[in-house]
């Protein structure tokens, strides 16, 4: 008879990292980068206008609404296959870009991109060692955090949120808190100085949704209760003497929540009008069933 390691498999209290939001000044100058440059892809259904664009990450979704730019402190980790493509792409858009914070570059396991107002991303290939089954899709965001609070992180998210989190080295001291299937949010340990937090956020789907809500609301955290299916909080926080450890919004939201695994559209950035080819219009968001993990 086989053996597994069951635990391998728990995911906690939360379920998905379905976005990370950034006001953005110019939809224009953010369709070049992410869509034209990253190659991902506009959400056909909602926030068409001009005072807002979704962009679909697979499963997940960059939100760009309108406003004073925003700038994560950190970065987010993207997985899109086809190096050579994106770089072209993105050497495509660089004139276009010029004279904004754009700019990008090849590292030994990543290219590296910055959008036009400083926000940073890691482009990655698939690799199931790595990231599982995700074949494009956003695995972690990342946060530069003071040195000493990773460990008081990691204990913020398992006690407050029942999600399992974890402090180690990997590189330097950074907290691992496991938000969805092969995701993370990491909070890397850094003496550099960081800017002041500047209302960027992100957003998760939990199962227990009371429990959290309510161990937030007696350390007075809950900073808005947007509707019945979604409520935020700010500070993550020292259990021991209410110290705001590090501030990023956490738009949280129930799995009873309407939006909750919304089919997205990603298209296949190869396809043009001059190689168009029928059928090849969307891009996977996972594997083919020869990629699996030995699933059977």
């Amino acid at each position: 008879m086989q053996t597994f390691d069951r635990a391998a498999e728990d995911l906690g209290n939360s379920i998905h990292l379905e976005h990370v939001n950034v006001q953005i000044p110019d939809q224009h100058l953010a369709t070049l980068f992410y869509v034209a440059g990253l190659g991902l892809t506009r959400d056909p259904y909602l926030m068409v206008s001009d005072n807002n664009m979704w962009v679909n990450v697979g499963r997940s979704q960059f939100h760009l609404p309108s406003g004073q730019p925003q700038v994560l402190r950190g970065h987010t980790g993207i997985v899109i296959p086809g190096r050579e493509a994106l770089l072209k792409r993105l050497a495509a858009v660089a004139k276009k870009l010029d004279g904004t914070c754009f700019d990008f570059g090849e590292h030994n396991d990543h290219v590296a991109a910055t959008c036009p107002w400083g926000n940073r991303v890691r482009c990655y290939e698939p690799d199931a060692a790595r990231f599982g089954r995700i074949a494009l899709g956003i695995p972690y965001v990342e946060f530069a955090v003071p040195v000493g609070s990773a460990a008081k992180i990691a204990a913020f998210y398992r006690t407050i949120m029942d999600i399992p989190a974890e402090a180690g080295h990997d590189g330097g001291t950074v907290a691992r808190v496991k938000v969805g299937v092969e995701q993370y949010l990491l909070f890397r340990e850094t003496d550099a100085p960081q800017p002041a937090f500047d209302g960027h956020h992100v957003q998760i789907y939990i199962a227990n949704f009371s429990a959290p809500h309510r161990r937030l609301m007696e350390r007075g955290l809950v900073t808005a209760e947007d509707d019945r299916y979604q409520f935020r909080f700010r500070d993550i926080v020292d259990l021991d003497n209410g110290a705001c450890l590090f501030t990023v919004e956490h738009e949280v939201r129930s799995i009873t929540h309407p939006l909750f695994l919304r089919p997205l559209i990603n298209r296949n950035p190869a396809q043009t009008n001059r190689n168009y080819s029928p059928g090849h219009d969307q891009r996977p968001w996972a594997p083919l069933p020869d990629g699996m993990d030995g699933w059977r």
